[in-house]
């Protein structure tokens, strides 16, 4: 395809950004390698795509920081649950084996994916309204600092 600006990878597919923002993809549909049933939402506009840890999923964001996830569902490739928390103002997204965490513009944490691997953060989802300045994660967990220098896990 020409026009490629940045290619992004999974376990076994593909997803390749375009002038303009586009988003095209190919490989094992199991590991995010079939965009169609988001394609509407990838046409344009796409600024990053992201990947869980273990390969199975893709999670873009738009220049409107909206989040547009496909991919293996059980391992993050479906935000519908949390989708109009995610539509707008979403600045950077982390990822663990089976789930993301997305920041938002004030630092509020969304997340979405297998509960297993960090994506159920209702436990302490109190402490992520807001001030979350960054997120790091392993394969199972998540770790946000938030101002002040406070840790939440989950």
């Amino acid at each position: 395809a020409a026009g490629v600006t940045a290619i992004y990878s999974t376990q076994g597919a593909f997803a390749a950004v375009k002038e303009g923002g586009e988003v095209v993809t190919w490989g094992d549909p199991a590991c995010g390698g079939d965009c169609s049933g988001v394609a509407d939402r990838l046409a344009a506009g796409v600024t990053a795509i992201y990947s869980d840890k273990s390969g199975g999923a893709f999670a873009a964001v738009t220049e409107e920081g909206e989040v547009v996830a496909w991919g293996n569902a059980g391992l993050g490739g479906d935000c519908s649950g949390v989708a109009d928390r995610l539509a707008a103002g979403v600045t950077a997204i982390y990822s663990t084996m089976g789930a993301f965490a997305a920041v938002k513009e004030g630092g509020e944490v969304v997340t979405w994916g297998n509960p297993a691997y960090g994506g159920d953060c209702s436990g302490v989802a109190d402490r992520l309204a807001a001030g979350v300045t960054a997120i790091y994660s392993t394969m199972g967990a998540f770790a946000a600092v938030k101002e002040g220098g406070e840790v939440v896990t989950w």
